[in-house]
């Protein structure tokens, strides 16, 4: 593992841990690993439109966006898919949420969420307190984050 793949590693893992509910594990990294997977996921698997003619990182930038529904994601379980469109604009997409991403706090029709660029992707929090609730991995550094058994 080369320093930078360690230290993407180490920044999402430690950024996962403060977006999710606590979690009790036997130590910091399955702590984080479990945080993660609950409250992110790649772009690819998360963000998608009405079109496909564009990925989910042109479908999104930074700002505030309006939920204009939440329902079961077609098709994935355990998972919330919420409809959001640009407060300031036309954009407009889906957003795939694991359920336990959400445990805490539900997210509303009529809400507002703040969407943040990150170097990773994009976080996603309750417009209200800016809280975070789910980040969204551009797919090289979801794959940095996966769990590999070690073999020597």
């Amino acid at each position: 593992m080369t320093f930078t793949t360690l230290s993407r590693a180490l920044c999402l893992a430690t950024f996962a841990a403060a977006c999710a509910a606590p979690v009790h594990a036997d130590s910091f990294t399955s702590s984080a690993s479990s945080a993660g997977s609950a409250s992110s996921a790649s772009i690819s698997d998360s963000i998608s439109g009405s079109s496909n003619s564009s990925s989910g990182e042109d479908r999104v930038a930074a700002g505030q966006y309006r939920v204009i529904n939440v329902a079961q994601a077609p098709g994935k379980a355990d998972t919330t898919r919420m409809t959001l469109r640009a407060v300031a604009g036309a954009r407009e997409f889906h957003l795939d949420v694991p359920d336990r991403a959400l445990a805490q706090r539900r997210v509303n029709a009529g809400e507002l969420v703040e969407v943040k660029a990150r170097v990773y992707g994009f976080e996603f929090a309750y417009g209200d307190t800016q809280r975070p609730f789910f980040l969204a991995l551009q797919d090289d550094w979801y794959r940095e984050l996966q769990s590999r058994k070690v073999t020597g």
